[in-house]
């Protein structure tokens, strides 16, 4: 189980900072820019990678520049998504709203490399 920081302040993020994708998988995100209000990110996952334990703290949208099945887990392994079951695979380079996202665990379980840009949006309530 994560705890929650009690401490936060409005907007900053609920978890502890080393839960931060860049700080706690940084072989799989990059900061393509960042300022007080939004924060870019490059995602990329190999074919049967696994990305440690992280959160995305803000909501934001999200573009695939390349696409794969994939698998996150929560912190005790269960699955919170499997995207082998959705109806349709995410169009490419088209924009997909996501939520903050708790910690968790993706593993890519499709024979591509998943290649994503993240906007966070920081200010976001």
């Amino acid at each position: 189980m994560v705890p929650e920081r009690p401490d936060a302040e409005p907007n900053s993020p609920p978890w502890p900072p080393q839960l931060d994708a860049c700080t706690a998988a940084p072989a799989y995100h990059a900061i393509l820019f960042e300022n007080a209000h939004v924060r870019v990110l490059l995602t990329r996952i190999p074919p049967g990678h696994t990305v440690p334990l992280h959160t995305h703290c803000w909501p934001g949208v999200q573009f695939f520049e390349s696409w794969s099945p994939l698998v996150r887990r929560d912190p005790q392994g269960n699955v919170t998504l499997d995207t082998r079951t959705l109806a349709e695979a995410p169009k490419l380079n088209t924009p997909l709203w996501l939520e903050t996202l708790t910690p968790h665990t993706v593993e890519n379980v499709g024979d591509r490399e998943i290649i994503s840009v993240q906007v966070e949006i920081k200010s976001a309530k």
